[in-house]
């Protein structure tokens, strides 16, 4: 089995301009690599999979994440048929899917393999579980206080609950990481955002 976290480390180095002789020796045993934008998209991602009883590393399968959508021409670059010749599939967001089709069509990679959240992860997400639930998961973890706080504040005012939450979500650091995983933990099996679903079916 593929190290994956060494993979993910050394393709991540090789994108930043280091060189790419590590990630290609460890490249045998890798057979599909999972672009995500960031690490809270990987920590659903891996939260689900383990969930539906799947260890995608011992399948072959890297789950990366690229640090921002507009890298994805470089990584698609690096893994696709013009360079390790890995399949490539992921999850990108509804605005930036012209951007990804382009870095696809350049690097001759298929684009069908690549799965549209309408906004992000994090609002599929709170629109499978519902606001209330959110917030529920919310006051679990003990930050019932915060969110009050952030509620009361006027730039919130006249937004939707789905809006608040996912705003909330990411006003801390390491927040939406640790919400990504909470919520795809806290799906009911029957509401998995299509996304998401669809991601790990063709996986």
């Amino acid at each position: 089995m593929a190290d994956m976290r060494a993979f993910r480390s050394a393709v991540g180095d090789w994108a930043a301009g280091g060189s790419g002789a590590p990630a290609r020796e460890l490249a045998p045993g890798v057979r599909t690599v999972v672009l995500l934008e960031g690490p809270s998209d990987l920590a659903a991602v891996e939260a689900l999979a383990a969930r539906r009883g799947r260890d995608l590393a011992a399948e072959g399968v890297c789950v990366l994440p690229m640090g921002g959508a507009m890298s994805v021409g470089r990584y698609t670059a690096l893994l696709g048929p013009a360079g390790l010749g890995l399949r490539l599939t992921g999850l990108c967001d509804e605005r930036e899917r012209p951007f990804y089709d382009r870095a696809l069509e350049r690097a001759r990679a298929p684009r069908d393999g690549f799965f549209v959240c309408v906004s992000d992860l994090e609002d599929e997400l709170i629109r499978a579980l519902g606001t209330e639930v959110v917030e529920e998961i919310i006051r679990a973890e003990g930050e019932l206080r915060p969110w009050q706080t952030f509620l009361s504040q006027p730039a919130q005012h006249g937004r939707s609950r789905e809006r608040q939450l996912r705003r909330f979500l990411g006003t801390r650091k390491g927040r939406k990481i640790r919400y990504g995983r909470l919520l795809a933990e806290s799906l009911d099996t029957a509401r998995v955002p299509a996304p998401l679903d669809g991601l790990l079916a063709a996986l």
